[in-house]
């Protein structure tokens, strides 16, 4: 805004047409008064006004400009520091991922991939988010400057927009190489650590095997070994000969991985490459060893061979005819579970055919001893010392003769457990036969009587009574043929002493029975109960037999499954087709739920016949209703609204009397006396439209 007082000052020294000049002397109230005189004059003057707005836009305009340039040199201020922050840490963060300097262990590694995935995750993103807005403020400043007709914004050197993304393309370059770097590094350790452990475990497989071979390789046992141990000896040598071969594979093996590892550099060549050397040492000096012994071994082996021959003989037949008994008398002493007789025949002929094969066997077992004593006899003639065992096998005649015993004392008592079996089998097959023979009499009975007694409820033949004269002869024939079913009981629970669990002869179980006849019993009660309530309900209703029989018609003609019930739609059906309308509309529907509200008030889905029959009789004939029965208390009452005990003793049988006493809630109308009972909610409970 224009300083008005320096605007006074700037129009008080200008040219002035009073008596005193720019320099004229004057007293200073003279001064005082002419000073309000300009002032008044300058208020009044239109030029001095104009004047005034053109300064007032000029100070405005020019304030906006320096706002606008404080605000742009604001914004320079923020990228230069923001630039500058996010390229020193780029600067710190590109060093780091550029450090390949590998660890000794996969867990140093490990810890480093951790580190970068912090890096990734927390130290990164805040940085992503200052470059995106570095750039942002960037392109505000530069259009702000545009905008304002200010050129453009030059960041310092090396802080343009580019020189960052070309820093951050390196930063990213580093950081995919370092995360390349830092996986390959850790699956050259996780190879470094499988290979070292590897070689660790054949190491030690192969240290272990080593381990007293040398010794045994050097002990002179041959000089004092007869011709069989000899034999023996060499065999046995022969043997360590194919495993010391086998073993070299293994040993080649340590060596390769051993050169792997100094390949791969390795943070502990020294001791692999030591344990490597002693290995290979080893092995040749076990080389050598294994060639002066065969050669001690073949220089000492010594005539004889008849009796080694034997022996090998020997060997050679009593090991298989020693498993042979072992078997036979696992077999003989084995524990065996049969369920039939054909099961338990099986078993008899197999030990029968092994019974047969007993002969044979004692040949061999004489000629296998024979083997034995023929050596033992050369032996004795040639005076040579045997070690008194035989070198290709433990099974010593004492052994062969000792188990041929066992066996000859098992077959016996195999014999007797079969036949024991067998005479058991037998049993219960006559167990099975029997209570299937009684099954399949009783069960076929049970369902030909479901049946008979289904279509006696379902038929029209004779009156109600014939109809209850009928189901009362079915009821005394079925509790007569309850002595059926007990023996089948009986029979049942002689199986189950027995353990028999299945029965091929019938398909009937005596759950099967037992669910039969209680389905029989329940069903002859409930048929003679709804024909007795069919009966009460004519009788109380006055419908005709005719009547009786033609709502049977109706019902049965609907009744497809010949269930005994209706579903809602058939229900319908029938209801349409007594002249009901219960028609698919808005009325037909609301009428049809209310008949199935009475019918069916449990929500069940399905509708009796004698539901059926109550519906239809209260369609069909006159019946109390709750109002009627208001209408007769009213009369007793002497027309009040309430009805006195005295009342009630005096118009009605005592039992009766006292029954609605009972019951009778007290009256609470205005018009109640002491005593008054409420005769209209106990007429409508009795008829269900309240609680009693």
């Amino acid at each position: 805004m224009v300083d008005y007082h320096a605007a006074n000052q700037s129009y008080q020294y200008g040219p002035s047409s009073g008596g005193n000049g720019a320099g004229g002397g004057g007293s200073m109230g003279d001064y005082m008064a002419q000073e309000d005189d300009w002032d008044r004059d300058l208020l009044l003057d239109p030029a001095w006004e104009k004047q005034q707005r053109k300064a007032e836009t000029a100070a405005n305009r020019i304030c906006k400009v320096l706002a606008v340039n404080q605000e742009n040199e604001h914004l320079m201020e923020d990228y230069e520091r923001l630039a500058s922050d996010l390229l020193e840490w780029i600067r710190r963060t590109i060093p780091w991922l550029e450090d390949r300097v590998p660890q000794k262990t996969i867990q140093e590694m490990q810890q480093k991939l951790e580190d970068f995935r912090d890096y990734r995750r927390v130290h990164k993103p805040p940085k992503v988010q200052e470059k995106c807005q570095l750039e942002i403020n960037f392109n505000t400043l530069q259009t702000k400057l545009r905008l304002s007709n200010r050129p453009a914004f030059m960041p310092s050197e090396g802080r343009m927009v580019s020189d960052i993304n070309n820093c951050w393309q390196h930063l990213e370059q580093a950081e995919k190489g370092y995360e390349e770097w830092l996986l390959n590094e850790i699956r050259r350790l996780e190879r470094l650590d499988h290979l070292a452990e590897k070689f660790r475990q054949k190491a030690s497989i192969h240290e272990a095997w080593t381990d007293g071979k040398e010794a045994m390789l050097k002990h002179r046992d041959y000089e004092t070994a007869t011709l069989s141990d000899i034999k023996a000896l060499i065999r046995k040598h022969e043997a360590f000969e194919s495993d010391l071969a086998a073993h070299q594979d293994r040993v080649e093996q340590i060596a390769a991985i051993a050169q792997e590892l100094n390949e791969l550099d390795y943070y502990d060549s020294h001791n692999v490459n030591t344990r490597c050397q002693k290995i290979c040492d080893q092995w040749d000096a076990l080389g050598s060893l294994t060639h002066s012994r065969r050669e001690a071994l073949e220089k000492t082996e010594k005539q004889l061979e008849t009796i080694d021959q034997l022996h090998l003989e020997y060997a050679k037949r009593a090991a298989p005819f020693n498993n042979w008994m072992e078997s036979a008398m696992e077999d003989l002493q084995d524990m065996f579970i049969v369920h039939t007789i054909e099961e338990i025949e099986g078993l008899i002929s197999a030990h029968d055919q092994f019974k047969s094969t007993l002969p044979d066997a004692d040949r061999e077992r004489e000629a296998i001893l024979a083997i034995h004593k023929e050596a033992q006899r050369i032996a004795e003639s040639n005076h040579i010392k045997l070690s008194g065992s035989n070198p290709y096998t433990t099974v010593t005649p004492q052994i062969i003769n000792s188990k041929w015993e066992k066996v000859q004392q098992l077959v016996p008592k195999r014999d007797h457990a079969l036949l024991e079996e067998q005479s058991k089998q037998q049993s219960n097959e006559h167990l099975r036969r029997q209570f299937a023979s009684q099954a399949n009499i009783v069960g076929p009975w049970i369902q030909t009587k479901m049946e008979e007694i289904g279509r006696i409820s379902i038929e029209m033949n004779g009156t109600l009574e014939d109809q209850l004269s009928h189901l009362k002869q079915y009821e005394r024939s079925i509790v007569d043929y309850k002595p059926n079913l007990d023996l089948l009981e009986q029979q049942h629970q002689l199986i189950q002493e027995a353990l028999i669990f299945d029965n091929k002869h019938t398909n009937y179980t005596m759950e099967h029975i037992r669910v039969g006849w209680e389905q029989l019993l329940t069903t002859i009660a409930r048929t003679i109960n709804e024909v007795e309530n069919q009966i009460l309900t004519r009788d109380a209703k006055g419908i005709s037999q005719e009547q009786m029989q033609e709502f049977r018609a109706s019902f049965n003609h609907f009744d497809k499954d010949h269930g005994g019930a209706l579903g809602p739609e058939e229900f319908k059906a029938c209801l349409i087709s007594l002249g009901y309308d219960v028609e698919n509309d808005r009325q037909g529907d609301a009428e049809f739920n209310r008949i199935m509200s009475v019918v069916d008030p449990n929500h069940s889905g399905l509708v009796t016949f004698q539901a059926f029959i109550d519906f239809m009789s209260r369609e069909t004939t006159d019946t109390d209703t709750a109002d009627q029965v208001i209408a007769s208390f009213k009369v007793l009452a002497g027309d009040k609204n309430f009805i006195t005990a005295e009342e009630l003793r005096r118009e009605l049988p005592p039992d009766q009397a006292e029954y609605c006493i009972a019951r009778m809630a007290p009256y609470q109308g205005s018009d109640a006396v002491p005593g008054a009972l409420d005769y209209k909610s106990f007429s409508t409970a009795l008829y269900g439209e309240s609680d009693l």
